[in-house]
């Protein structure tokens, strides 16, 4: 199986702590994102978003920082996971997040990398900029 990286940037107006509350806060996260999610705030914990078709283990959490986890949707092949990489970054007028996913299937590549503009960044945008 070819694997591929998705990089991307988002901005937001707000400071890092609401990107990463937004994003680590199981109730947050499931209003922006319309669907239920669980989220461990630990290291070694688990996650589940949009009513379970992704999931994943929090490798790595520096609070308004850094999110590292392994990632995988449920139609990937059994048992594959990627590598979520979300760097949180103040700048002048809020947060620079930068995103990048190492070992996306190549035949999933541009379903996955339009699914984070369309199901994250642009509604995480709207629910955090109200």
């Amino acid at each position: 199986m070819e694997k591929k990286t998705i990089k991307q940037t988002a901005t937001f107006k707000v400071p890092p702590h609401e990107v990463y509350e937004a994003l680590m806060d199981s109730a947050k996260h499931a209003k922006f994102t319309g669907s239920k999610a669980r989220i461990s705030r630990e290291v070694g914990g688990k996650f589940t978003a949009f009513d379970g078709y992704s999931e994943g283990t929090n490798l790595e959490l520096v609070p308004d920082k850094k999110i590292v986890q392994t990632w995988r949707a449920s139609d990937w092949p059994s048992g594959h996971y990627s590598t979520v990489t979300l760097v949180l970054k103040e700048i002048e007028k809020g947060t620079k997040l930068t995103f990048t996913q190492i070992g996306v299937p190549e035949v999933q590549l541009e379903e996955v990398s339009q699914g984070w503009k369309d199901f994250y960044w642009t509604p995480m945008k709207r629910m955090l900029e109200k």
